[in-house]
């Protein structure tokens, strides 16, 4: 079964919590602190393996979650950081996030990797918080939470050359006639329901990847049919092979034909219609094709005058040859890749791990009333919170002196609150004393 499409839950890693500790040795009096930080949270990072052609394995596997950090050590010791996690992924794959639709990665190439859940950094030890003022600190910080989201994979095939038509017209037998592709063909519509890939070898070291992808029908920009299915991976091919049936055998009309299915590409994407493409005039051998043919020149001279037309037969490998050298000559004269301008990943580095999503330094705030309880909102200072080991005086003082240091003190006195007013943040709620600095009781909700 071919996937190509699969919607998964990763997690990095927590930070390691920093340690409360002192020197506690013979022959020093008053050992100051010697608490260690907290080790690094494993990300969760994609990769790209050749070896893989589909998204199988997380229809089985849906979530993926980095180990935590180590927690901080005595005698100043740090924890040990956890090891990344390591997904492989299909070259073609796109990466976007559920919630927002951003995309997040582009993964084109082998061993090219991405950080998409970044691991949480470890907290800081007692050690960190030594100053003149306070030499034995009794605050330590908790280790940051790693990032996790829902992300959405798209597995758009890598190929140079793709096969599009109608169903029907022969896609499947010229694929399996030029390469040891075993696609199945059948004398009935949507044989194909997933995309076939095939080598095809021209001799002299030259060579090229075709894909058989699934019949077109109209309306398949707006998802009729296999729509979408199809169309996302024509988007990664270099050249389209439009292979036409002109035996007009069911009774249509082979230039109606690739009327609509230019439509249909140009609909979906733009870009697509300054594709190079080449007219397979498929079926040459039947009754005729010979009258159709000569009418699909004289229209097609008319609108696209400079389209290459290529008659041959699938089935008797008339003009084969002719059309796979004519192919690898336009392929040799392209880039090695095609632009995808569709919302690409231009920031992928050429080697080397892409870390995104750092958290921004903005410290605004927002206070509202829930009937007696004043909320604040602020991203940074539940971060904050989630850092702070509440279990400890030190550092709540220290938690409270930073909320002061950022206006909520004074915003909440302007907003009147009085002593013993409830304020709520994240998931925490506390009692408010005016002009307190060591009187936050604090109690998860």
């Amino acid at each position: 079964m071919f996937v190509d499409k699969a919607k998964i839950f990763v997690k990095g890693g927590n930070g390691g919590d920093g340690l409360v500790a002192f020197r506690r040795e013979l022959y020093v009096p008053e050992g100051g602190p010697a608490g260690g930080d907290g080790g690094k949270g494993g990300s969760v990072i994609f990769r790209v393996d050749e070896g893989l052609r589909t998204l199988m394995d997380f229809r089985y596997q849906k979530h993926f979650k980095a180990t935590r950090g180590e927690k901080g050590k005595n005698k100043t010791q740090h924890g040990a950081n956890a090891e990344d996690m390591i997904v492989r992924v299909p070259p073609g794959t796109i990466v976007v996030d559920d919630d927002t639709g951003e995309l997040v990665a582009d993964l084109t190439r082998h061993d090219q990797q991405v950080v998409i859940a970044k691991g949480g950094r470890g907290g800081r030890g007692n050690t960190r918080f030594k100053s003149p003022a306070n030499t034995a600190p009794a605050i330590a910080e908790n280790g940051e939470e790693g990032q996790e989201r829902w992300v959405t994979l798209e597995l758009k095939v890598m190929a140079d050359v793709g096969l599009v038509g109608f169903p029907s017209v022969g896609k499947s037998t010229l694929l399996s006639v030029v390469s040891g592709a075993q696609p199945k063909i059948g004398a009935y519509h949507f044989t194909t329901l997933t995309p076939n890939l095939g080598v095809v070898n021209l001799g002299e070291e030259r060579s090229f990847v075709m894909a058989d992808l699934p019949g077109l029908i109209e309306g398949a920009h707006t998802g009729i049919g296999l729509g979408h299915e199809f169309l996302r991976h024509v988007e990664r091919t270099r050249i389209i092979v439009h292979v036409v049936d002109m035996s007009g055998m069911e009774g249509r009309d082979p230039f109606d034909d690739w009327l609509k299915i230019n439509d249909e590409l140009k609909l979906y994407n733009v870009k697509l219609v300054d594709r190079p493409q080449i007219v397979a005039a498929n079926k040459m051998d039947m009754p005729d094709s010979e009258e159709n043919l000569a009418e699909f020149r004289e229209q097609m001279n008319e609108m696209h005058p400079d389209m290459l037309i290529m008659p041959i037969s699938s089935l008797t490998r008339q003009g084969v040859q002719e059309l796979l050298y004519r192919v690898g000559d336009v392929l040799d004269s392209l880039p090695d890749q095609i632009e995808i301008e569709e919302k690409a990943q231009k920031e992928a580095a050429e080697e080397g791990i892409i870390y995104r999503f750092e958290a921004g330094d903005d410290r605004s705030f927002t206070i509202s009333r829930d009937n007696e309880v004043y909320v604040v909102e602020s991203e940074s200072i539940e971060k904050l919170m989630r850092r702070t080991q509440f279990n400890s005086y030190d550092a709540v003082v220290r938690f409270g002196r930073i909320l002061r240091g950022l206006g909520v003190d004074a915003e909440l006195r302007k907003r009147g609150a009085k002593d013993g007013s409830i304020i709520r943040i994240g998931k925490f709620e506390f009692e408010f004393f005016e002009g307190g600095s060591d009187s936050y009781l604090f109690e998860e909700t």
